[in-house]
């Protein structure tokens, strides 16, 4: 007689852990030209020929600047306990600059009362990707006064809104600006100037040192932190010249952005590598580094995929791919990427608010979406984040990627990450199979 499988028990999480989904604005908000919003960088970006799939762009997307209470009803048959969405600037500020517009702010005041009446935790991000062009005809991110316009902008969202939002992001994945906004040039403004690029990085940091500054000048409850995207880094093979490769492309991965905010300097390994006259090094002011360090409450992990450093400094795959070619499936990177922000830089609060992968999701005949492969990556990825906890990280939430399908940057319409399928012909939200599980995981609190 066979024996029965013995049933592991279930990973519990800490009581009151925040399970939640996140969006950003262009992603979903739609509404392009209502209401008083300016036009952003993604705007320009999305409508210039060649620079998206199938030439898609933002413009509709997922309707939810209309379709906001529909939404906020399937946050609430979910179960999330935390909504990290984010605030498009040109809404505020159609320029970028001056007075605000009372439209805009509405809007997230709604979608705020909306979240509160269903006991859901807003997290708002001040900045996802969308500046506004007018500031970026103005130098973008490459003038320093970019980052004190954003603290303008934040001051006025923390003063509008403040007394609703526990917890504020400053800048989503400054990383992605850098890297695919002035490296690659396959995100807006679609720079490829190594030089700005990384100028570009500093002054991003500024911003959110300034808006730190800004929330604290407000007096207000809020905690503040910044939201980056971490990719572990490991040698491809057992050399040294692979582990000394590892160890600077660790730098502009990941300590480049960790460093500044945590201990106040840049990762000398990356300054010396771009050398005493880049536009980085002369374009540090005295009091940035302090303003840049400015004590934050939480840190925000985004986690998708690891990298995997060649001694030549190059990159190779080891695990197997999502639909995103550059995303490899690798669970234990979570982990890692966890513990060695507690180990390296203490025990900041996290909070994961990006992680996901997308699928090729179809409606099928019987009206269902079924994702089976998403539901295993959350489920790994969750697992992987529990072992993390057990190791004394103090993680207090996890949002995953994405609530709804919605617009992929430069990818368009064609990739699907959300819990929640849209029929983009009609706009009918279907949650999907994963959904359901997600449901079943918030109510148990567990694995």
């Amino acid at each position: 007689m066979s024996m029965p499988t013995p049933q592991r028990p279930p990973l519990r999480f800490p009581p009151g852990f925040g399970w939640g989904a996140a969006t950003s604005a262009y992603q979903i908000e739609g509404a392009a030209k209502e209401d008083g919003r300016g036009e952003s960088v993604w705007d320009t970006f999305s409508r210039t020929p060649g620079r998206t799939r199938n030439g898609d762009t933002g413009d509709v997307a997922t309707d939810h600047y209309h379709r906001y209470n529909e939404d906020l009803d399937l946050m609430r048959d979910l179960g999330l306990r935390s909504y990290r969405f984010s605030i498009a600037w040109p809404r505020i500020q159609a320029d970028g600059t001056g007075a605000p517009n009372q439209r805009g702010l509405d809007f997230y005041r709604r979608l705020i009362d909306g979240l509160h009446e269903r006991g859901i935790a807003p997290m708002a991000t001040l900045f996802h990707w969308d500046l506004p062009q007018a500031l970026q005809d103005a130098g973008g991110w490459e003038s320093r006064d970019t980052a004190h316009r954003f603290a303008d902008y934040a001051d006025i969202v923390f003063r509008a809104l403040g007394d609703r939002v526990p917890v504020w992001l400053t800048i989503n994945e400054p990383k992605t600006v850098v890297q695919n906004g002035y490296l690659s040039g396959h995100h807006a403004p679609g720079r490829q100037d190594p030089d700005a690029a990384y100028l570009v990085a500093h002054h991003l940091h500024l911003a959110h040192g300034l808006a730190v500054r800004a929330l604290r000048a407000t007096g207000g409850p809020g905690r503040i932190g910044p939201a980056f995207n971490l990719h572990p880094c490991y040698p491809a093979d057992d050399s040294p010249e692979a582990a000394a490769a590892t160890r600077l492309y660790d730098g502009y991965e990941n300590r480049l952005y960790l460093d500044p905010v945590f201990t106040g300097h840049y990762p000398q390994d990356v300054l010396a590598d771009l050398g005493p006259d880049s536009r980085l090094a002369r374009g540090i002011a005295d009091g940035d580094l302090e303003v840049i360090s400015s004590p934050v409450d939480l840190l925000a992990v985004q986690y998708y995929t690891p990298i995997y450093v060649t001694a030549g400094g190059g990159t190779v795959g080891r695990w197997p791919t999502s639909q995103a070619p550059w995303q490899q499936i690798y669970p234990e990177g979570m982990y890692d990427v966890l513990t060695r922000v507690t180990r390296d830089y203490g025990p900041v609060p996290i909070t994961v608010t990006e992680n996901g992968l997308p699928t090729p999701d179809t409606l099928g005949a019987d009206g269902s979406v079924d994702d089976p492969g998403r539901i295993a990556f959350l489920r790994d990825h969750l697992a992987a984040a529990h072992r993390a906890l057990t190791a004394g990280v103090p993680l207090e939430s996890f949002h995953a990627w994405s609530l709804l399908d919605n617009f992929e940057w430069d990818e368009g319409y064609d990739q699907r990450w959300g819990l929640v399928y849209v029929d983009y012909a009609t706009q009918r939200r279907i949650p999907k199979t994963s959904a359901h599980w997600y449901r079943r995981v918030i109510a148990d609190n567990a694995l």
